[in-house]
């Protein structure tokens, strides 16, 4: 729907849409399977990969393979986009050609089938592939591609450094590639409400704010990446000096005066733009948001069964959390507990260095205390690291709280999970458990890391992806982490369940926005008036919704899946039960549709019963 230059890597949290049900377990002898089969097919699923990363130099350096494209940027033309979608195409009818589903192994086969709806999806979200914004507060190209070369783009060569330098000197025609994408869409009528763009254009001028773009004070972020990396060669200090000076050049010659075109098209764009918030208002919006959920959630619920779906929830949870105020002997209605929890300082580190340190610790404290406890509930495990980072300061005005990024599979890179402390009255303590369980363990850290050290699946299933199932585990996990005997002080538990409110409160206020026509400021009264949320954060969050629609319903969908099959599998098996074999059974393949996973789950149960 939109293409960028991290498409390759954000389909690790691309969302698929619902597969006919797949027999995990063959009952009958599959017919005439042969290991030529097997290996052709697997082979099939290697040049395909093979044939994605040669168009895609971002996908290889997540991925932490260093070549002759480690200096490039991915083409964002439109005529990559359509050049993607016909080799998609062409896939997969070759697929269909050579390959009998009933000749292969049922592994086998639950690749074949998840590689034709992986490509049936692509087919589906072509159609409004102009629909979705090149530029906005959460995935914009204007922070997004710096954000890449800081954190992405390592260098342990001089190698490596002049790939980076090459990549700044890239930078401006990739930036040109999505300003004129943005600029037509635009033109159609698809751009952002006009509050996104201060956002946008605070990104932008961060960027180039500092040396060498201005004399005295602080270096800008990208040249003070590269200084730092630089510095830690083991080369000469004339070769650092000259690979610092042609940073510098490029910095100047190329980033700058992209900046500066991005910043005059979002000006123009500012003028021009509307302050309606929902997509509704595009032409065939209706449809647009339709196929989002669909692909986001793999169910068929419309807009009316997610509001529906979400106002239950929202109820439910309240129910809980009026549970644990009467446990903290608090007097007074949910609604004063909600502004007590948000007006409390206690409840709050400083919005001093101090406090985001303490945050930080804060968050370490409930790494370590999951981690011992990991083995009792995982039969399988991860083996990448997970380190604990700030937001950089060039971006964390815009970005959201509190975010993952994935491990390389050559493990050259930790899996990071990242804490926004912008404003420190935005991260309630109560929050820093639940939210570390989510982002990190055993949440996407572990999710994510055993999908990536899987070997026995082809690659689109290593690195690709379903939102229900990702974020509906990342949910999952904040709850079993009390079924683990955590969250012991209740107003951490209270914590827990207004994390678990909040996604709740997606299914309703994203319906509301993208199909009810409701206004920015409607579902934020909304939140304030049913949750603890922090003020900033609200804002925050609604402003997510508008420019991501669709993709935050999928967490409460998924969880509610994935907790639904767990009580069944614990009423039906007993005594029986095993929480390392029920979560083995939910990891070991990678994410699947929903329904694909409820067969899982359900083959599992047979086989234990």
């Amino acid at each position: 729907m939109r293409r960028s230059i991290f498409a390759f890597t954000l389909t690790a949290l691309a969302a698929g849409t619902a597969l006919t049900a797949l027999p995990v377990q063959a009952t009958t002898p599959v017919a005439a399977a042969t290991a030529s089969d097997e290996a052709a097919l697997a082979q099939f699923f290697a040049d395909y990969d093979a044939a994605q990363l040669a168009r895609s130099p971002i996908g290889k350096s997540y991925r932490g393979i260093i070549d002759a494209d480690y200096g490039k940027w991915d083409d964002m033309s439109d005529a990559a986009e359509e050049q993607d979608y016909q080799a998609d195409q062409a896939a997969l009818a070759e697929l269909r050609r050579r390959f009998d589903p009933a000749r292969l192994s049922p592994e086998s086969r639950l690749s074949y089938r998840l590689f034709e709806k992986k490509v049936e999806r692509s087919a589906a979200n072509y159609r409004y592939r102009d629909y979705g914004y090149v530029f906005d507060q959460m995935n914009g190209a204007q922070s997004q591609m710096p954000a890449f070369l800081i954190n992405i783009h390592r260098v342990t060569s001089k190698s490596d450094a002049e790939a980076y330098v090459s990549r700044l000197v890239g930078l401006g025609t990739a930036m040109r590639q999505a300003i004129a994408q943005s600029r037509a869409r635009a033109d159609k009528g698809i751009m952002p409400p006009k509050w996104v763009y201060p956002y946008v254009l605070n990104d932008a001028q961060n960027v180039v704010a500092g040396y060498p773009f201005t004399t005295g004070g602080q270096d800008a972020p990208l040249y003070a990446d590269i200084k730092a990396k630089v510095a830690k060669l083991a080369i000469s200090e004339a070769e650092k000096a000259d690979l610092l000076a042609r940073a510098k050049t490029a910095l100047l010659t190329s980033v700058k005066p992209a900046y500066a075109e991005l910043v005059t098209e979002m000006e123009r764009q500012q003028k021009l733009a509307g302050t309606n918030d929902g997509i509704w208002r595009f032409k065939d919006g209706a449809g647009y948001y339709a196929q989002l959920l669909k692909n986001y959630t793999t169910t068929d619920l419309n807009g009316d069964q997610i509001h529906a779906l979400g106002l239950a929830q929202v109820a439910r949870i309240h129910g809980e959390m009026q549970g644990i105020m009467k446990t903290t002997g608090f007097t007074g209605s949910l609604q004063d507990f909600f502004r007590f929890i948000r007006e409390d300082p206690r409840f709050y580190a400083p919005n001093t260095e101090e406090g985001r340190a303490l945050y930080l610790a804060e968050t370490e404290k409930a790494k370590q205390q999951i981690t011992a406890l990991l083995p009792q509930y995982f039969g399988i495990l991860p083996k990448a690291p997970l380190v604990v980072k700030r937001v950089e300061p060039f971006r964390e005005k815009s970005a959201g709280k509190a975010f993952y990024q994935g491990p390389s599979p050559d493990g050259s890179r930790p899996g990071t999970y990242y804490a926004n402390l912008y404003n420190m009255a935005d991260m309630p303590l109560v929050e820093v458990d639940a939210l570390f369980y989510h982002e990190g363990l055993p949440g996407h850290h572990l999710q994510r890391t055993i999908q990536t050290e899987l070997t026995n699946v082809p690659p689109f299933r290593r690195f690709g992806g379903f939102t229900a199932y990702t974020e509906g585990w990342g949910l999952y996990s904040e709850k079993l982490a009390k079924d683990m005997g955590l969250y012991t002080d209740p107003y951490r538990d209270f914590g827990r369940l207004q994390l678990e409110l909040h996604r709740a409160i997606r299914l309703v206020v994203d319906s509301g926005l993208h199909h009810k026509k409701w206004t920015r400021e409607q579902a934020i009264k909304y939140v304030e008036d049913n949750s603890a949320d922090a003020p900033g954060g609200i804002v925050k969050a609604i402003e997510r919704y508008v420019v991501y629609p669709g993709q935050a319903t999928a967490y409460m969908v998924g969880r509610l899946k994935m907790s639904e099959l767990r009580d069944k599998a614990q009423k039906e098996l007993g005594p029986k039960f095993d929480y390392r074999a029920f979560h083995d059974t939910v990891l070991k393949d990678g994410p699947v549709p929903l329904d694909v996973l409820e067969e899982q789950v359900n083959a599992w149960i047979a086989s234990q019963k």
